[in-house]
């Protein structure tokens, strides 16, 4: 099932104090959600000297552009707590290697960008189709050295990553942060390259099943604390189905040593930051989730380990 009205949705990590002065940009520790017509977030973060909680934007609220259309409370909550995908079975492995460029030129960052989007397309394909939900559908990739850069979804500033789930979804990549971070710490800049293109497809799975609009489309009717709960649940899951394929393909890419522990760093090191809105998770629930994600089974990695929705409020504060 398909969205019926785009939103943002954003995933910014952590900036180093320098990195704040150099960007003048917003950089977080975890994916923070654009209440926009469909749109969510990717992290943003970095270096040798690892980097401190930097600032998330606040999401901004747009026109209603049909997000109410055939939903009810009870439909609405089927598709989060109950959907399809989570018996699709396990994710199977791309058997992609990990794309042989450094990360220090525009044309690098696309084509490392280009060929993770290629490869998780292949690998999420069975379990959509395996729901009946539209898996020939191929988010598009638009890698910009823009400060603001406009979309369906409007307008986003900054260094911040971001999937617009319109017309069959665009994933936004800023590419003068990876740049900047692969200049201080090259294996720490691809642990967040590639954890951030995994959040942003994980939206995209949400937006396939029909998962990203029945959130959104329940947030617009709580209250603003109920909101701020379902955004965590949406968001932690994204990173969890993230994490899930990069679980999945960990022997290929590979995802091991150096990398594993810079990855490990990011995941744990994500979510809410104090005296911003509670809309991403706590950093010990984004560790938790990524992790639930990237384990799977011990042995398989599946959508099923993804099912916030089905979490305590503990495990999603």
């Amino acid at each position: 099932m398909s969205p019926q009205y785009s939103r943002v949705e954003r995933m910014n990590y952590l900036s180093s104090k320098k990195l704040r002065v150099l960007a003048g940009a917003v950089a977080v520790a975890s994916c923070a959600v654009l209440a926009m017509p469909n749109a969510q977030a990717a992290p943003a973060a970095v270096q040798a000297e690892r980097p401190v909680p930097g600032v998330i934007d606040t999401p901004a609220n747009v026109p209603n552009a049909g997000r109410d259309a055939g939903w009810t409370a009870a439909k609405a909550l089927a598709a989060v707590k109950n959907n399809k995908l989570y018996a699709t079975g396990n994710i199977a492995a791309s058997k992609c290697k990990r794309p042989a460029v450094a990360l220090n030129t525009e044309k690098n960052v696309r084509y490392f960008e280009s060929e993770l989007v290629r490869c998780m397309y292949a690998a999420w394909k069975p379990n959509l189709w395996r729901m009946g939900a539209r898996w020939d559908v191929k988010p598009a990739l638009v890698v910009h050295g823009y400060n603001t850069v406009n979309s369906a979804c409007g307008s986003v500033t900054g260094w911040t990553s971001f999937y617009c789930s319109y017309r069959g979804g665009t994933i936004y990549i800023p590419w003068r942060q990876l740049v900047t971070y692969y200049a201080q710490n090259p294996t720490f800049a691809v642990a967040y390259a590639t954890n951030t293109i995994a959040h942003e497809y994980g939206h995209h799975i949400q937006s396939m099943t029909g998962i990203l609009t029945a959130s959104h489309w329940r947030g617009s009717h709580m209250t603003y604390d109920a909101s701020l709960a379902e955004s965590r649940r949406r968001e932690l899951q994204a990173s969890c189905l993230g994490s899930a394929y990069i679980g999945a393909n960990k022997a290929y890419y590979p995802m091991s040593g150096g990398l594993l522990t810079e990855w490990k760093w990011v995941v744990s090191h994500s979510g809410d930051q104090p005296g911003y809105p509670r809309d991403h998770g706590s950093w010990t629930n984004h560790n938790y989730w990524s992790l639930a994600g990237f384990t799977g089974n011990g042995k398989n990695t599946h959508p099923g380990s993804c099912q916030t929705w089905s979490a305590p409020a503990t495990r999603i504060a």
